[in-house]
């Protein structure tokens, strides 16, 4: 039986792709902006696996004898945002970027408004931890959900959930998704519950993302339809709207999204677990942490040798990511970034330099693995990595 764990460093790019100024993001570089301003960094099972050896990878020296094999990965898609990267991670590619907005236009807001009942606050693109401090306390006194965009084709909305219960936030949210239609092309609706004590304003670990449902099949559908299961874990379940999963798993950060892998391991037998870690994104390089970034890196690196040791002798370990987010670019927002690739697993060659691919190739490697259909946007690499 046949088994990949698959996993997603949510915005852990490794340098500007050839287009990136076309998106405002010319010499952006996560890990580079990461290593510069972390000392001491230290990531050495990622770097064991050959993170420091793939083209163009600056901040973590090469490794003589990679432990697994390394490349890079370049985003077709036009977009930076999660949803386009994780599709076509998955074979799905988008042509026609996801809509973004300064703000949404007035009469959409005032029928949102008229649809849940109440009017609204906000309504502008903001930091999400910003944007809550400057007006909870107006959110508190008069009981209006924050609406809120950003850089990313996302709705978003943020309450106390002592002052607007989780569940009516949901609700809020829902209303939301139906109403964006296809003609305002908006990837997620999002919401955003925070606590408050003493004027300071804590996300709690309730986010839930609303997104649109991806146009075709992808990887995911194609191994579901060799009757392997596909166990989601973290935020795949929302960013795929439940398609081609079988199981979803909601994780609160980094450390459980860890442990509910090592977890999946161990009563998910065969098919794939894939995982979305999101911690590295939301926490630190939407608000231009590039410390916080690094120790967070430095603990799933600490963590790695537990996932190798639940490891079983046919399984096949990804690890990639979405898109970047330079904690030390302007702005708060992803940047269009390269992203590595890198294998492990005792059937795997080590040592191989796969240059430079697609997203796409990671899933098209998946499927070929796991005996699935190929989609046609993606190249396996499997042929250069199985052992005879």
């Amino acid at each position: 039986m046949r088994r990949v764990i698959w996993i997603v460093l949510d915005s852990f790019g490794i340098g500007a792709l050839p287009d990136a100024a076309d998106y405002g993001d010319s010499g952006a570089n996560t890990l580079k902006s990461i290593a510069d301003k972390k000392n001491p960094f230290c990531i050495p099972n990622l770097q064991d696996l050959g993170l420091g050896n793939i083209q163009g990878v600056s901040g973590i020296p090469a490794v003589k004898e990679p432990r697994g094999s390394f490349g890079r990965l370049a985003e077709r898609s036009r977009g930076k945002d999660t949803i386009t990267g994780h599709w076509e991670l998955t074979g799905i590619c988008t042509s026609v970027p996801f809509r973004t907005f300064a703000k949404f236009p007035d009469s959409f807001i005032k029928a949102y408004e008229k649809a849940i009942g109440t009017e609204v606050l906000g309504n502008y693109a903001a930091s999400g931890t910003e944007i809550i401090k400057e007006l909870g306390e107006e959110h508190k006194k008069t009981k209006k959900p924050i609406v809120y965009t950003s850089a990313d084709s996302v709705f978003q909305i943020a309450a106390n959930i002592d002052v607007i219960p989780l569940q009516t936030l949901y609700a809020y949210c829902r209303i939301a998704r139906e109403m964006l239609t296809e003609d305002f092309r908006v990837g997620r609706v999002i919401a955003r519950p925070f606590k408050e004590k003493n004027g300071v304003y804590t996300r709690t670990e309730d986010r839930k993302d609303y997104a649109v449902s991806p146009p075709s099949p992808g990887a995911l559908d194609y191994i579901l339809d060799t009757g392997r299961p596909v166990c989601a874990i973290g935020k795949i379940g929302d960013i795929f709207n439940g398609r081609g999963i079988s199981e979803s798993v909601h994780t609160a950060g980094n450390t459980d999204g860890i442990d509910q892998t090592l977890s999946a391991m161990k009563r998910v037998e065969e098919g794939l677990i894939f995982t979305n870690l999101v911690d590295f994104d939301s926490k630190y390089g939407h608000r231009r942490d590039p410390i916080g970034y690094g120790a967070c890196l430095e603990e799933f690196d600490s963590r790695l040798p537990e996932i190798y040791a639940a490891m079983k002798a046919g399984d096949l370990l990804i690890l990639c990511a979405d898109h970047g987010n330079d904690p030390c670019h302007t702005g708060w927002d992803h940047t269009r970034e390269y992203v590595p690739v890198l294998f492990f697993g005792e059937g795997i060659h080590a040592g191989i330099d796969l240059g430079t691919g697609t997203f796409a190739d990671a899933g098209a490697s998946v499927c070929d693995f796991l005996d699935a259909k190929i989609p046609d946007a993606g190249a396996s690499y499997l042929y250069r990595l199985l052992k005879k």
